[in-house]
Order: C-alpha cells, then sequence, then structure tokens
C-alpha cells in the first residue's frame, strides 16, 4: 500500500476551491492501492487532520507522525491551486527532498504561472495568441496608448492569479482605472489582453509514458460578460463538453494543445483555454493545477472521454513514480 499525500489549500485567493479539488482526489483514489493523506497547506501551518486529531508536518522530511507512527510519502498529488502550488516553489520543495510529485516541474510551474512568461515561450512557435501589453505596479500608464495597441473591448488581468481573480472586461476609456485597481489588488504585474471574439474552449491534456492524451474539448458559455469567478464556481455558466465544433476544429484544438503541453514540458493534467476566433484556435492561459472538484471542467471531460477518473488518478500516480529522478 504506497502512502500518497493529498496537498490542497495554498496561500491565495483559490485556498477554498483548492481544498474542494483536493477532497475530491482523496474520494477517487484506489484505496486498494493507495492510503490517501489529505494535507492542508496554510501559510500558518501544513498539517493532516483524522478523527484522532491534527497531526503537523514535519517540513524537514514532509513526514507526519500519526499515533507514535512516522508516515513518509512515495508521492504527492499537488492540488494547489495559486501559490505556492501552482508557481514552483512547492515543487522545488519537494524535488530538495527527492519526492515525486505529480504536477509539472518547478521551473515549468514558475513559466506557465506566469502569463506573460508563458506567452514569451509560447511566440517562437507560431502559436495564435491575442495582443498584448505589460505594465508592473507604479508605472506611468496612458490608456491611450493601450487603446492604440490592444483595442477595445480588452482584459485587464492580474499576471499571476487563477480562477479569475483580478480580471476585469473594460470597454470604455474611463474604466481603466478601476479595472487598474482590481488587478494591481491580486498581483503587482498585469497582463492587458486584446478581445478576442469567438467560442471559448478549454482542453484537459495529460501524459501517460510517452503518450500525451487530449480530452474532449469543452465549450464555455458564459452567462456573465466572460468566464469570472461566478460563471466558474457559482452556476454562472454552461459546460458543454464536447463542445459545438466541427471534427476538424476538435481535432484542431486537441493537437494543439498536446503541442502546447510538449514545448512547455509539463506533466500530470494540465488545462489549455483558447477562443476561436476566426475559426482558428487562440491560445489565452495553461492551468497545470487546474480545478478538480465536482464543478470543474476535467472531471466532466474525463467522464464523457468513457473514463473513470479513478483510473486516469491511478496512471498518473503510477507514471509519477515510475519516472521519477531522484
Amino acid at each position: 500500500m504506497r502512502n500518497i499525500a493529498v496537498i490542497m489549500g495554498g496561500y491565495s485567493s483559490e485556498k477554498e476551491i483548492s481544498i474542494k479539488s483536493g477532497q475530491v482526489i482523496i474520494e477517487n483514489l484506489d484505496v486498494s492501492r493507495y492510503s490517501g493523506y489529505p494535507i492542508i497547506v496554510t501559510e500558518e501551518q501544513w498539517s493532516f487532520t483524522n478523527d484522532s486529531g491534527t497531526y503537523i508536518v514535519d517540513k524537514n522530511d514532509f513526514s507526519i507522525n500519526v499515533a507514535g507512527e512516522k508516515i513518509l510519502f512515495e508521492c504527492v498529488y499537488n492540488t494547489i491551486h495559486g501559490t505556492p502550488g501552482e508557481d514552483g516553489i512547492f515543487q522545488a520543495y519537494l524535488e530538495l527532498l527527492k519526492i515525486p510529485h505529480t504536477s509539472c516541474d518547478s521551473y515549468q510551474s514558475a513559466i506557465t504561472f506566469n502569463k506573460r512568461d508563458c506567452i514569451a515561450v509560447l511566440k517562437p512557435w507560431s502559436i495564435h495568441t491575442g495582443r498584448h501589453l505589460y505594465m508592473n505596479e507604479g508605472e506611468e500608464v496612458s490608456f491611450q496608448n493601450i487603446i492604440d495597441e490592444v483595442g477595445l473591448p480588452c482584459f485587464v488581468k492580474a499576471n499571476r492569479s487563477g480562477s479569475s481573480f483580478g480580471v476585469s472586461k473594460v470597454y470604455e476609456e474611463s474604466a481603466f482605472a478601476k479595472a487598474l485597481q482590481t488587478a494591481f489588488a491580486v498581483d503587482d504585474e498585469i497582463i492587458i489582453e486584446s478581445f478576442l471574439d469567438g467560442m471559448e474552449v478549454s482542453v484537459g491534456i495529460y501524459k501517460i509514458g510517452k503518450t500525451i492524451t487530449a480530452l474532449p474539448p469543452t465549450e464555455i458559455v458564459s452567462e456573465n460578460d466572460f468566464f469570472d469567478y461566478e460563471a466558474k464556481y457559482l452556476g454562472k455558466a454552461e459546460e458543454i463538453t464536447p463542445a459545438r465544433l466541427t471534427e476538424s476544429g476538435t481535432l484542431a484544438v486537441q493537437e494543439l494543445s498536446k503541442r502546447i503541453y510538449s514545448i512547455l514540458k509539463l506533466k500530470g493534467i494540465a488545462r489549455a483555454d483558447f477562443i476561436f476566433h476566426n475559426g482558428t484556435p487562440h491560445f489565452i492561459e495553461i492551468n497545470t493545477n487546474p480545478g478538480m472538484s465536482r464543478e470543474s471542467i476535467i472531471p466532466q471531460q474525463i467522464k464523457v472521454a468513457g473514463l473513470e477518473l479513478q483510473n486516469v488518478l491511478t496512471d498518473i500516480i503510477e507514471d509519477t513514480i515510475k519516472n521519477h529522478q531522484p
């Protein structure tokens, strides 16, 4: 029986969403193979709680002592959204301890969590994206220059954030000040992105051995102005899986998702988001620790693909352990 730690929580506004994801992973582990330990990671403490009490993680070796028994982990399943589990910090810690973990490695995590860096890395590979401007807190800004570069409407986004925290859609110059304030409240770096008109789709991707699998795309139809927090988690969007794409459109976005996954050298489950603009999928961003809650897109896609979540998790965990290089 392998001991598997499922880490969840984190230090960001996505903490509660992450805990929901982690709980789904725990519930779907194969109990004939694994003893799953939900580890809540917060800035105050890292801990495991069961009916007997709460046990603090020993950060020297990422172990817990339960009723006098020292428990070490053969693999860590990472469901932390945001810092420190999606930006490379926790991955680097586990890599120092030589503990296998399911998310991509620290370098790849840092790049993909930073929207600006990720777009810059993909640009030489001729990946279609919108037009972008970057800004750091404290810089002087000309709203007219922004309009000249990316047009209206446009999106103002916190650069290192998820779940649409710190995102605004701007229709007119007078709305920029508030949008910048919203974004800078989340991150001191922002990205301003041109609006792309078209169908929004999201594609789950994972790799077992040398085979990269792209799941059926999900079409997102938001009741709100865009796919914001309410749309994602409070039922304000229709998520249609499989997306209402042509066969060639489906294949195109799946192949593009696999190509991006390969270019970025990812592992574990990721989710890539696109807009079909003028018939061509344009890359928006990639989430390397995507939501796995009951409301999340990846479990929907796994089901529509005719797969069992438990089997997918088993394949990922076993592949992670097999290919771990201490």
